[in-house]
């Protein structure tokens, strides 16, 4: 069975918490999937939300009103590929891009669901009535009880404010754009009697039909200010080209500035060690690849979802020393493990191929986690990343593994790999993440030499 970031996301404790703190920002996001997000915004009480992408953190540098706002508000989601870099600079992950024209969408088919009813407020006049009978057609049952556009009928905020409370709506989308909406609702939302107030900027105009939105695969690449420049250069080019650009830099700045002398010099041992093995080692990778394919169907990458730091997904790489249906076979075989405890491993596996076997026993299918090191997803040592599967059934105390990120080697994999027991592997895990220094890594890194050629404990 293949599992989703929310099968296992559900399965992790409250410990592990939906928010990240971006020094880069200095803000606090919300860390979840979009059904978490969802579930969060309509979740009993009451709540302000707004969006943040790199316009917003620009705009947050000079306006100090619009700042507050952003500080008060209730919960902040993270927009765009700006944010997401952001926040690898110092070594997080953001697990979802929580946009407001896709988000909103989710949010409103469960708030038809719910009976909930909803006000939007803002756009050019006829928008807000346009985007109220697209969604109306697009979403069952959904409820709009008013809209008011954000021009004339934005002039009088004590008009505003009763037509709201009048039509009863739980919810309210104001789309008056950055940083004005975010502004009105920091001043005007204890006022209002809906639960959940949300600033949206455009997502009324893509409702409405007046803005075309990007490709889905443009989408999923986190590209879509590209596909808006195209629509409107004169407008946008100095918020997407000069704007995203001092973004980045001005985060790259702080990064530096914030992070722990510890953690820079790590990152940059990451760096630079798998830079350079990845150059070294190209020759070798190059003829495993050739041998893989010669040797059985199938590609020659294996990719698998993994859980990282702060139980964030990503996308593990090995060379695939297994059959093409090993995932399928694997449920059939748990109870041939040579280990106790959690983690799945045997010495006999039947699904390994001829070639699996050999570059397993000299660990080469792990060279292209470099790859996962240089993403920022993995570091040259710690613990090693577990399936979700696995993590959903680790004992409370296992959980302190996740406290640092995965790596590629580590004191487990140097002490005797698979032939350590799960509990002892966990003891080693939390030691090394409790006491980790520079020093203690570049032994294990030295270690990994000897544990690679001795081969203990590799199948």
């Amino acid at each position: 069975m293949k599992h989703t970031a929310d099968d296992f996301r559900a399965a992790l404790p409250v410990m592990l918490r939906p928010t990240t703190y971006l020094p880069t920002l200095d803000l606090t996001l919300a860390n979840m999937t979009t059904p978490q997000a969802v579930a969060q915004l309509l979740a009993p009480g009451r709540r302000r939300a707004f969006f943040v992408n790199a316009h917003c953190a620009n705009v947050m540098e000079s306006d100090r009103q619009y700042a507050a706002a952003l500080r008060c508000a209730d919960m902040l989601l993270p927009d765009g590929v700006g944010v997401s870099l952001a926040a690898r600079m110092t070594g997080q992950r953001l697990t979802a891009n929580l946009n407001g024209t896709d988000l909103i969408p989710a949010l409103l088919v469960q708030a038809a669901r719910e009976g909930r009813g909803v006000f939007l407020f803002g756009g050019t006049p006829g928008t807000a009535d346009l985007a109220a009978r697209n969604l109306i057609r697009a979403i069952p049952h959904l409820r709009i009880t008013g809209t008011r556009d954000g021009f004339a009928g934005a002039q009088d905020d004590a008009a505003v404010i009763a037509d709201i409370n009048a039509s009863g709506a739980d919810i309210v989308l104001v789309a008056l754009g950055v940083p004005v909406q975010e502004i009105w609702l920091h001043r005007n939302a204890h006022l209002l009697n809906a639960s959940l107030t949300l600033g949206v900027g455009a997502a009324l105009d893509f409702y409405a039909g007046n803005v075309s939105r990007a490709p889905a695969w443009l989408r999923r690449a986190r590209s879509e200010w590209i596909w808006r420049l195209a629509q409107e250069p004169r407008r946008l080019a100095k918020r997407y080209l000069l704007g995203n650009a001092t973004f980045l830099a001005r985060s790259a700045i702080r990064a530096v500035r914030h992070a722990p002398r510890a953690a820079v010099f790590r990152r940059t041992l990451d760096i630079t060690v798998s830079a350079s093995a990845l150059v070294a080692l190209a020759p070798l990778c190059a003829l495993t690849a050739i041998a893989i394919k010669m040797d059985s169907r199938g590609p020659v990458f294996f990719r698998q979802t993994r859980v990282g730091r702060d139980g964030v997904p990503f996308q593990m790489l090995k060379f695939r020393s297994m059959g093409q249906d090993a995932e399928a076979r694997r449920a059939a075989l748990l109870a041939t493990s040579d280990r106790e405890g959690v983690c799945f491993k045997s010495r006999n596996d039947p699904r390994v191929t001829r070639v699996g076997r050999f570059i397993r026993r000299f660990s080469i299918d792990e060279l292209p986690q470099i790859l996962n090191v240089l993403r920022g997803e993995m570091s040259i040592v710690g613990p090693r990343p577990a399936l979700p599967s696995e993590v959903a059934a680790y004992p409370a105390r296992a959980y302190g593994r996740l406290a640092v990120k995965p790596g590629i080697t580590g004191l487990w994999q140097v002490s005797g790999r698979a032939d350590i027991g799960f509990d002892r592997m966990i003891d080693m895990d939390l030691a090394y993440a409790a006491s980790r220094t520079l020093i203690l890594d570049l032994i294990l890194i030295a270690m990994t030499f000897r544990a690679v050629l001795s081969g203990r404990g590799a199948h």
